[in-house]
């Protein structure tokens, strides 16, 4: 019975994460911190956290891409430097090993909790391109992409305020393009933690399959709605369980 209740808290929060993830980024806000919260060591929680979340950010950019908001042919180049990205950063969390990340992972949540609170809010407005799309890929394709393979959190906000930024796209079409990168940086981190032997399938199922729900969900809202809800409650559960993370310590 705990065991079931576990599966259902961990199914629950990985839809509530899929649903953030696609709508603003920082679904792993929610999820690290939950696979660290039944027991996995630091490295076995990012490992976990990046084959739930593949099903996620496939889910959504899937649908993205159904929708036609997705250029893939202008995206090819940052999708190549995401990877290499990600691929090192998963490469050397691995040699860096947990107890570094133990401590440091609660006050990188409760930071990036303070900044989602605190940032001003982006346009829904496309707005002037200040950089090239291949300076773009090389620079933040490669730099964002290395921060989730090695961390990961707050990935998806990070490539959503580069894309308004940077290439001066619209809210919609900066999120859509996050989810495509934010899979991409997923997926190399996952083939490259699998040889070690990291990730917990068992947990990361149960969490795929909401995080299937939560991205179908949540990628249908960004085009409809827009993601006035989603900091208040991102902020609270993240604030909560760093919170509890940092009392356990």
């Amino acid at each position: 019975m705990e065991a079931l209740d576990t599966a259902l808290i961990l199914f629950v929060l990985a839809l509530l994460a899929g649903l953030v993830d696609s709508i603003a980024g920082g679904g792993g806000l929610i999820s690290v911190p939950a696979l660290l919260w039944v027991g996995l060591p630091p490295v076995t929680a990012l490992a976990t956290n990046k084959a739930q979340a593949v099903f996620g950010s496939f889910t959504a950019t899937a649908n993205f891409i159904h929708k036609g908001v997705i250029d893939l042919r202008r995206a090819a180049f940052a999708v190549v430097c995401t990877f290499l990205g990600a691929a090192s950063g998963a490469l050397l969390v691995q040699r860096l090993g947990g107890n570094l990340l133990a401590r440091i992972i609660p006050l990188l949540l409760i930071a990036f909790a303070l900044y989602f609170l605190l940032s001003p809010r982006v346009s829904d407005l496309d707005s002037h391109r200040r950089i090239g799309e291949g300076a773009f890929a090389l620079s933040v394709g490669t730099s964002i992409g290395f921060y989730d393979g090695f961390f990961g959190p707050g990935t998806g906000t990070f490539f959503a305020m580069a894309f308004v930024a940077l290439l001066g796209y619209n809210l919609r079409r900066a999120t859509a393009h996050t989810k495509l990168l934010n899979f991409t940086s997923n997926l190399a981190a996952l083939l490259f933690f699998l040889p070690g032997g990291h990730v917990i399938w068992s947990i990361a199922l149960v969490m795929g399959t909401g995080q299937l729900a939560g991205a179908w969900i949540g990628s249908h809202l960004v085009l409809r709605h827009g993601t006035r809800l989603v900091r208040p409650v991102l902020v609270m559960a993240t604030l909560a369980v760093s919170l509890k993370l940092l009392l356990d310590q």
